[in-house]
């Protein structure tokens, strides 16, 4: 990166590192049943609820549970299940008219983090009907008070019913960004387990090692706080702790409640602090490919920490204490190969890989102008690359330069 994009870029984000203190951040507050759910809607006065879900959510029944609990309450609702993985312009635009339609006033993203996303951007829309998605894009635009929005996580690893950003796919570009800002963050988050049971085992790996990225991307650069490295240390332990056990026994309902706990607590940390380059490269795959962000992110994440080498040891190496992979004695640059090395083995045990097969060689250049384009000036990064930089791990990703596949 030349020198004066260096200076924009650090400068800027020098600034959103001191406003911090004084920017509205909020957490949703924790309700850990969904038969919680129908007294919060009568508390905020409203009477008729939009869910949105996805058809996988759908078929499993694991939205039964609500649909009783709200039928059994008297509260009318009503189901939009067409949200695909990295929802599309498409996708709010149709929620967004049954939403009016039936004269809805509170919303539930039921799912994973595309359901969560879509319903925030169904909420903007709603609060700024003459406003586009791609006029929100970016930071600090929806500026209005969204209806009453819960959050239900099916999946341990978004941490999307934590954070201000909705990432949207535009239909017919196919181009991803983000929309940021604090009215976006859902009123409530539901960390149930019991609606995670049926995640199967590789999505219950790709979700958790997603939630893993969160809280590395977050605890690594350089906007972090007290606050927010003590939650990504937090996350990276109850993950080293979890996920081994529910990938192999899914029906452990403790050790899935700790998984959405270190989902939300790494989801809190990169609200704040922020991600890197491993979520702007993992976006432009999603919204070129539609390559399911959990994964993505797992690949990714290894190439990036050996890429930012000695700045990171330090940090990496408290990250390897605290996951139990090192011992406090072990020296810096050593800890730091060994957490680097084991998120490695972690994708091979999972069936995770280490490339990215949908990638085409002559796309890569639109790829990284897309992945510099999201990261800079925002993500406060160890060190600064730019698309000609970036563009290098889309090869090291791609999957002619490997020799083991994905299963």
């Amino acid at each position: 990166m030349n020198p004066i994009k260096k200076i924009y870029c650090r400068t800027f984000q020098t600034g959103l590192k001191l406003a911090l203190p004084f920017l509205p951040y909020r957490k949703p507050k924790i309700l850990g049943s969904l038969k919680n759910i129908p007294e919060t809607i009568r508390k905020h006065k409203c009477s008729r609820v939009l869910i949105i879900t996805d058809e996988g959510i759908l078929s499993l029944g694991l939205i039964r549970r609500l649909e009783n609990r709200l039928a059994a309450e008297g509260i009318p609702y009503f189901i939009y299940s067409k949200t695909v993985a990295n929802p599309t312009t498409s996708n709010v635009a149709e929620a967004l008219e049954l939403y009016h339609t039936n004269h809805c006033d509170a919303l539930i993203g039921f799912g994973g983090g595309s359901s969560i996303d879509c319903a925030k951007a169904v909420g903007a829309r709603v609060v700024k009907p003459k406003q586009s998605l791609a006029k929100m894009k970016g930071i600090l635009k929806v500026h209005k008070r969204l209806p009453l929005l819960i959050a239900i996580p099916t999946t341990a690893g978004t941490g999307s019913e934590t954070t201000l950003a909705s990432v949207i796919t535009d239909s017919v570009t196919r181009y991803k960004y983000a929309i940021n800002d604090f009215p976006l963050i859902p009123r409530y988050a539901v960390l149930d387990p019991k609606v995670t049971l049926s995640l199967p085992p590789f999505l219950t790996a790709t979700t958790g090692m997603d939630a893993l990225t969160h809280a590395v991307e977050a605890y690594i650069g350089n906007s972090t706080t007290y606050a927010t490295r003590k939650e990504a240390l937090l996350a990276v332990k109850l993950i080293f702790e979890n996920l081994e056990s529910v990938y192999h026994d899914g029906s452990d309902l403790d050790k899935r409640r700790n998984m959405l706990h270190a989902s939300f607590y790494a989801g809190c940390a990169f609200t704040k602090s922020y991600v890197g380059y491993v979520h702007a490269i993992a976006h432009s795959l999603g919204g070129e490919y539609n390559v399911p962000h959990g994964l993505a992110n797992a690949v990714i994440l290894p190439y990036i920490l050996e890429a930012y080498g000695s700045s990171v040891h330090k940090k990496l190496y408290l990250l390897a204490v605290e996951a139990g992979i090192v011992s406090p004695e072990t020296p810096c640059d050593q800890a730091a190969s060994e957490f680097i090395r084991t998120i490695r083995a972690m994708n091979a045990h999972f069936g995770i890989g280490n490339s990215i097969p949908e990638i085409r060689k002559e796309d890569i250049p639109k790829l990284a102008h897309y992945a510099d384009k999201e990261a800079n000036p925002l993500y406060p990064v160890p060190v600064l690359m730019d698309a000609k930089e970036l563009a290098k791990f889309y090869d090291m990703l791609l999957e002619e330069h490997h020799d083991s596949r994905r299963n």
